[in-house]
């Protein structure tokens, strides 16, 4: 049977417990048994290990039954985990219930040189500490210990653990080339990079290789990056550590989720799939039929480059730290709801107006190369401009504990918006005049809304309305009624450099 991609073969096997056990000692990240195997002790020894061999930068970390621990013989041993139980429970989902955050460790039953051994590998940690039953664990020298009674090993530890150190870990590893290329959707990277396919595949390679979407590791085996599978997967549930990671679609009948028309997982990497995923969201949407100059054509009710600025910003500002969950896009009968994993680094309400913040800047690097998502921080500035364009109503922004929600509404009068909503719509609308250079004013609040101007009055209404909730502030109060300017209420009231 063909080992799943990332498992190891029958030689990869032989040659890593060779390599084992010709270590003069135990290391920080290895730990020999002969037949002891408690179930504690080994979740214990999995949360060890996988942090041990962060702080050591190793690749995975080791536990080998049927070693003698003096000398390193060969002695063989009678543990079975496939047979363990814990009451009525195997080991394997026992142990994972256990740990947190929930990592892809894997046990091999074989017999070396005509003895059986087992050989436990366990990936390092790369979001944060593994704990087991709530308690983090380390090595130190050989023996185990709680992390918390060794701070400077906690703290050496939560270092590694930001955002590109997990970006650049490996997702899968010790892989042959022949699934190297299944996994990676490489022609789609050099599409979007606008380079030419190389012509063979060593070249191919090399410049994954160069990219850091794909490595050798310690074994010479090849790996793939988390970001490069993030980005470029041909299957993302190909990826275990990733496939929840997926960007899901779900259709709703109405405007609650009591009934579901339709549920889709997304399959390839983000970058390679974006344009399907836009393309997918897009015909799901209903559409306006639009009669110009005898010439029937469909207009959908989102603008789309709007669509597509929210789709990539939730898909590089997720926090990947967060496991088991990933972006989400909800369609409903009156809005579009896109949540991704994690809070924002910058207040919602200077979303529009705040310098660029990326949680994983490897990620959104790539994909700003790559054309997906914006460079310098402006996505939320079309955002505003596109729903203004076609006087929609503002965007939601929802900040959870876990998680972050925007909200695109379907047209809507201004009629028919709730006192919020114009509290939004003009708060916005300030910033967006404001980052232009261009205060706001009575007339562009009737731009806005597509209010006659016989009806100034009611644009006058909406800006007194969020001068009182503290939304707006005058720009100059000196300046005459026809000449009275608003700006956002952080503006700096000195700015001379309007038009």
């Amino acid at each position: 049977m063909t080992p799943p991609p990332g498992a190891l073969d029958p030689a990869a096997l032989a040659a890593l417990a060779d390599r084992l056990i010709a270590l003069e000692s135990e290391t920080s990240w290895l730990e020999f048994k002969e037949n002891k195997a408690e179930p504690n002790d080994i979740g214990e020894y999995i949360s060890a290990l996988a942090n041990s061999a962060a702080l050591d930068g190793r690749p995975h970390g080791y536990m080998m039954w049927g070693v003698a621990d003096a000398d390193h013989a060969l002695v063989g041993t009678t543990f079975q985990p496939d047979s363990k139980k814990i009451g009525n429970e195997d080991l394997f989902p026992w142990l994972v219930r256990g740990l947190e955050p929930q990592i892809d460790f894997r046990f091999y039953t074989f017999e070396h040189r005509g003895t059986p051994v087992v050989i436990l590998q366990i990936p390092a940690a790369t979001q944060r500490p593994v704990q087991f039953l709530g308690t983090e664990y380390v090595r130190v020298g050989s023996y185990k210990k709680k992390l918390k009674d060794f701070q400077d090993h906690a703290r050496r530890l939560w270092r590694l653990f930001d955002p590109e150190a997990f970006e650049n870990a490996p997702a899968v590893d010790h892989l042959s080339v022949e699934e190297v290329i299944q996994l990676v959707d490489y022609p789609s990277y050099f599409s979007l990079m606008s380079a030419p396919l190389p012509e063979n595949r060593a070249l191919i390679l090399e410049t994954l290789e160069r990219e850091g979407i794909i490595s050798h590791d310690i074994a010479r085996d090849w790996s793939i990056s988390n970001w490069g599978a993030l980005l470029f997967a041909a299957d993302l549930s190909k990826f275990p550590s990733l496939s929840r990671k997926a960007t899901r679609v779900i259709q709703y009948e109405g405007v609650s989720r009591i009934n579901t028309i339709r549920e889709q997982v997304g399959v390839h990497g983000y970058a390679s799939g974006f344009q399907g995923l836009v393309r997918y969201v897009t015909d799901l949407l209903p559409t306006n039929e639009v009669i110009s100059q005898s010439l029937r054509s469909s207009h959908s009710l989102y603008p789309q480059l709007a669509l597509r600025e929210l789709i990539a910003n939730a898909l590089v500002h997720q926090d990947l730290a967060i496991s088991g969950s990933g972006p989400m896009i909800e369609l409903f009968d009156d809005r579009i709801e896109i949540t991704n994993p994690g809070v924002p680094l910058v207040q919602p309400e200077r979303f529009i107006d705040g310098p660029p913040q990326s949680r994983n800047e490897r990620l959104a690097r790539s994909m700003r190369q790559m054309g997906i998502c914006e460079e310098r921080g402006s996505g939320w500035d079309k955002v505003t401009f596109e729903v203004e364009f076609n006087q929609l109503p503002p965007p939601l922004i929802e900040v959870h504990e876990l998680h972050t929600r925007v909200v695109l509404f379907a047209p809507r009068p201004l009629s028919a918006m709730e006192r919020e909503e114009r509290l939004r719509a003009m708060y916005q609308h300030a910033c967006l005049r404001y980052v232009s250079r261009q205060p706001m004013n009575n007339t562009t609040v009737r731009e806005r809304f597509g209010i006659a101007p016989r009806n100034s009055a009611q644009a006058s209404r909406l800006l007194k309305e969020a001068v009182e909730a503290g939304l707006i502030m005058v720009y100059d109060p000196t300046a005459g009624a026809r000449n009275i300017r608003y700006v956002p209420f952080w503006a700096d009231p000195e700015r001379s450099d309007f038009t």
